[in-house]
């Protein structure tokens, strides 16, 4: 007899019903990690956490656990040393034969941020929870409150080999401007220059393509069906493994690589230092419109 269906690997997005189908199964080793966030109070996300949050789900905090060290000219939020989130990763109980399931309770974004992080690893049972926690309560899933639980760590996420997940630098990206396409995910009048919130100059990186990471999703805050998604990013004529992926910070534009995935166009790149590394050196130019 085969595996049962909840057995199976999720590697994009799994649905409300999928999931707790899966945590009906205490055998089926599953980790759920909550990935709320506000950029302009950095610490709303964790006290949401700690009034409700999904049966055992961790807290990751996206400057603590999805974030490495800044040094002003390398964006808001870069990439950590690989060993040092796989000990994260470890920390928070994920072997590679876990599956790991993400939310948060603002559309995704943070949550695609710690699927792509996970996949940059090399772990590739990590899935997002379609409609996040909004759509855990609109299926009358339990809710719990209260400090994180206690986890028995596992040893460092094993790393070997390159990382599964490619990304290109600033300085590569610059010399090769125009060679490649670069998708930008970030609302249209901060694209355009018109409004800039949190960057120093405002504008986008020239060449870019504009793609809101909310024109992934549905009315009811679930991404679009593969199918759709396909079709949309046909009309962009973005082809699918040379597409580099931009944004503020390189968190949304997570979300924008993640439904390219999600509607079967591979693996693209990430852009992880995006606008706030690039114009943080005024000699690299700058476009608006």
């Amino acid at each position: 007899m085969g595996a049962p269906a909840a057995a199976a690997a999720f590697r994009t997005l799994i649905d409300v019903a999928a999931l707790q189908q899966r945590l009906r199964q205490p055998a089926l080793a599953t980790v759920i990690l909550d990935c709320g966030f506000d950029l302009a109070r950095p610490e709303a996300g964790e006290a949401a956490y700690l009034q409700q949050h999904l049966p055992g789900a961790r807290y990751v905090h996206l400057d603590r656990d999805l974030s490495g060290a800044k040094t002003g000219r390398n964006g808001r939020h870069p990439l950590p040393a690989r060993e040092q989130f796989a000990a994260r990763a470890g920390r928070w109980g994920i072997t590679p034969a876990t599956q790991v399931v993400a939310y948060d309770d603002q559309a995704g974004i943070y949550t695609a941020r710690a699927w792509w992080m996970l996949r940059w690893l090399g772990h590739e049972r990590v899935a997002v929870l379609d409609g996040g926690i909004a759509a855990w309560r609109r299926a009358g899933g339990a809710l719990e409150g209260g400090v994180m639980p206690v986890v028995a760590p596992a040893d460092p996420y094993p790393v070997s080999g390159p990382p599964a997940m490619p990304t290109i630098d600033v300085e590569t990206l610059a010399r090769t401007l125009g060679a490649r396409p670069i998708v930008d995910a970030r609302a249209l009048e901060r694209f355009r220059g018109e409004v800039e919130p949190l960057d120093p100059v405002a504008g986008h990186i020239p060449g870019a393509l504009h793609r809101h990471f909310k024109d992934n999703l549905a009315a009811d805050g679930r991404f679009k069906p593969a199918d759709v998604l396909r079709g949309e990013l046909a009309r962009l004529q973005v082809p699918g493994a040379a597409v580099v992926h931009s944004c503020g910070s390189g968190v949304t534009a997570c979300h924008n690589l993640l439904a390219m995935s999600h509607a079967g166009l591979g693996d693209t790149t990430l852009y992880p230092g995006s606008w706030s590394e690039w114009c943080s050196d005024p000699a690299r130019p700058v476009a608006r419109g």
